[in-house]
C-alpha cells in the first residue's frame, strides 16, 4: 500500500470515528429529551422557564402567542435546549474520546477535567443567568413600562433571548478553561495573560454590552463573573500545566 493510500484510509476511518461520536451524542441527546417529555412535558419545563418572567408582570397578567403552532413549537424547544444541555456532559465526553487516541499520556490527563469542568462551567452559567439575572432584568425593563402599555410578551420572542442569554453566559463562564488551554499548548504564556488584564476587563464590558439587554444589571451581571473567572484561570493554570507536564520536561 502507498503512502498516499494510507493516508486515505486512515483519513476514512477518522471521518467514520468522527460520525460514530456525533452519531452517539446525538442518541445521548435524544434520550435525555425523551426523558424530560415523558416527565416533567414541554409544557411545565416551559412554565419553569417563564417563570421570571411571569414573576414580573403585572398580577393576572400572562404571555401570548401570535403563531398557530407556537403553544406547541415553542415547548418543544424549550425540552430540546434543556436536554442538550443536561447532556453536555456525555456530548463532550465524546469530543474527548474522539481526539484522546492521538494524545500523548501527559496530554490526556489534562483533557478529562477539562471535560468535566466545561460542562459544569456551561451549566453553572446558565445557573446564574436563570436563577440571578432574569428576575432582576425583567424587574428592571418592566419598571420602565408605562402605565398605557399591557405588558404581554410573545413566547417566541421570550424563548430568544432566553436562548440567546443563557448561550451567552454558558459560553462566558468557559473563561477559565480557555485560560488554562491557552496557557498549557504555550499559545500564551502567563506572565501575557497577567499583562493584559487591564484590556480584558474592558473586552468583558465590551463583550457584555453587546450580548446582552441595554441594562446596566445584565451587563454588569456578565462582565463582573467574567473578570472574576479569567483570575481564577490565571491561579488554576499553572496547577494544569505542573500536573500534565510531558516526562522529558520534568527530567
Amino acid at each position: 500500500m502507498t503512502e498516499q493510500a494510507a493516508g486515505e484510509d486512515t483519513f476514512i476511518s477518522h471521518l467514520v470515528e468522527l460520525r460514530d461520536r456525533l452519531v452517539k451524542a446525538s442518541i445521548g441527546i435524544a434520550i435525555v429529551c425523551a426523558a424530560l417529555m415523558a416527565w416533567p412535558g414541554p409544557s411545565h419545563i416551559y412554565d419553569l422557564i417563564a417563570a421570571p418572567m411571569i414573576a414580573s408582570l403585572p398580577p393576572g397578567s400572562t404571555m401570548i402567542a401570535t403563531g398557530v403552532i407556537s403553544p406547541f413549537l415553542v415547548p418543544m424547544k424549550v425540552t430540546l435546549l434543556l436536554a442538550f444541555i443536561l447532556a453536555l456532559p456525555w456530548v463532550f465526553y465524546q469530543a474527548w474520546a474522539f481526539v484522546a487516541p492521538g494524545l500523548y499520556a501527559h496530554e490526556k490527563r489534562l483533557v478529562l477535567p477539562l471535560v468535566i469542568s466545561s460542562s459544569l462551567l456551561f451549566i453553572a452559567g446558565v445557573a446564574f443567568c436563570y436563577f440571578f439575572v432574569f428576575g432582576r432584568v425583567f424587574h428592571f425593563i418592566g419598571e420602565f413600562a408605562p402605565n398605557s402599555i399591557a405588558v404581554t410578551p410573545d413566547i417566541e420572542n421570550y424563548l430568544d433571548f432566553v436562548m440567546s442569554m443563557c448561550l451567552a453566559f454558558g459560553a462566558s463562564f468557559e473563561v477559565p478553561v480557555v485560560v488554562v488551554i491557552l496557557v498549557r499548548m504555550g499559545i500564551v504564556s502567563l506572565e501575557k495573560l497577567r499583562a493584559v488584564r487591564s484590556y480584558v476587563i474592558v473586552g468583558a464590558f465590551v463583550v457584555s454590552a453587546i450580548v446582552t439587554p441595554p441594562d446596566v444589571v445584565s451587563q454588569l451581571a456578565l462582565a463582573i463573573p467574567m473578570c472574576l473567572l479569567y483570575e481564577l484561570g490565571l491561579l488554576v493554570a499553572p496547577m494544569f500545566a505542573r500536573a500534565t507536564r510531558a516526562p522529558e520536561e520534568t527530567a
